[in-house]
């Protein structure tokens, strides 16, 4: 930040100018250093600022908070002090917006504010679930273990979402292809085949007839469709933003043929990992409960963790509440059972996220299989429709000139 002050030196004289500081505090503190005594400090604020507006726009990825939280624990072990860890992870970022964020957390902590304080007033880089884990290593005396087991977290929420995006990139290339080609045939090829036919007066076979009667009907109302089709989807997406709509879509989400298993799944694996991920750093149940439910984007997830959260609050467990809802998979309410049994929840939870990660990997790698050879077929039904078409044609036109 910017400061213009008005000082004056030893030999009494008055100077004005600007200088650069983390804080107004440590403003004052570079001026006394070069002898200055301050009469007025203020902070400039310049009417357009382009580091302010890149930060604004430069998303923080979760890649550099994991690899933040790594490096940050490994400076801590080594001995450094928190200030000077932060200064120096934040000298070494290559993200403007991450690197204003870093310089804020250490500015706030030297004016007395702990690390999940300081975190906690960047939710768009730190969740709440990371400064309140951050709370817990505090209290416990164990950082530099937290911050590592943050990392493994994060880290494991972005594999998933990677494998699944990776899983997808076929499956829309190949739909968009489709799109593309259909446009082109029906935009640049049939118009030229329709006068060419009209030319001749020939009668075309039926294959023909019907791709030039698409066609020309594509011509003539594709524009319509194209219009309600899009006044479908803005409509769909205001009534997906009200809370009705909002529920009745996690719910279809969570009860779809293929996709419903695997989001369900993908829904489980991630609770089961928040919670064992805070239970091991020692927060009460009813408080991971509740960071569980604000983890979680879907409603009817939600709703079903309130209602477990509830019954928690009421003694009752874990165990017994998820046993009553039946988007709490058989696996995890034995498993949970036997962690509170045991005293082992946070393992018992871990095995379970595991198990349904491995499950969801494997159901969404056997969907996309399927989504594959379907839009190959798909597309040579189309191409080879069209070739079959034209080319009758053709010999029908030469059929009759040869007469």
């Amino acid at each position: 930040m910017d400061y213009a002050y008005v000082a004056y030196t030893k030999d009494r004289k008055v100077v004005k100018g600007k200088l650069s500081a983390t804080n107004q505090e440590v403003a004052t503190d570079l001026l006394s250093y070069g002898g200055y005594q301050v009469l007025s400090l203020k902070q400039v604020a310049p009417f357009f600022n382009t580091e302010k507006l890149v930060a604004r726009f430069s998303r923080v990825k979760p890649r550099e908070i994991i690899m933040f939280s790594r490096q940050l624990a490994l400076l801590l072990e080594s001995g450094t002090d928190i200030v000077t860890a932060l200064e120096l992870l934040q000298s070494q970022s290559t993200n403007r917006s991450f690197k204003v964020i870093i310089g804020q957390v250490a500015s706030d902590i030297r004016g007395g504010s702990s690390l999940s304080a300081a975190l906690s007033k960047h939710p768009q880089a730190f969740p709440e679930i990371y400064h309140r884990t951050i709370a817990a290593g505090e209290q416990g005396g164990n950082m530099e273990i937290v911050l590592r087991q943050m990392a493994d977290y994060m880290e494991k929420g972005v594999l998933t979402e990677k494998k699944v995006k990776n899983a997808l990139k076929y499956p829309v290339g190949l739909a968009i292809v489709a799109v593309v080609v259909v446009i082109i045939l029906v935009v640049f090829v049939m118009p030229t085949f329709i006068d060419l036919y009209g030319a001749f007066g020939v009668e075309l076979p039926t294959p023909t007839r019907i791709l030039l009667d698409v066609s020309a009907w594509l011509l003539d109302y594709g524009l319509f469709i194209i219009l309600a089709a899009v006044a479908v989807i803005i409509v769909g997406y205001l009534y997906k933003r009200s809370p009705a709509g909002r529920y009745q879509w996690d719910k279809l989400m969570l009860s779809l043929p293929v996709i419903g298993r695997i989001n369900v799944l993908n829904e489980l694996s991630r609770a089961c990992r928040t919670m064992a991920l805070l239970f091991k750093v020692g927060l009460p149940m009813p408080e991971i409960m509740s960071m569980v439910i604000h983890g979680s984007s879907n409603k009817v997830m939600i709703e079903a963790l309130t209602e477990v959260q509830q019954e928690l609050i009421r003694g009752q467990g874990l165990s017994k509440p998820m046993s009553k809802n039946k988007i709490f998979l058989p696996l995890m309410v034995q498993m949970v059972g036997v962690g509170e049994e045991t005293g082992n929840l946070d393992s018992t939870l871990t095995t379970v996220a595991q198990s349904y990660e491995i499950e969801a990997d494997d159901r969404t790698s056997s969907a996309v299989g399927l989504i594959q050879p379907a839009m190959i077929i798909f597309i040579a039904i189309i191409i080879g429709f069209v070739a079959v078409s034209l080319m009758s044609a053709m010999y029908s036109i030469y059929g009759e000139l040869n007469v």
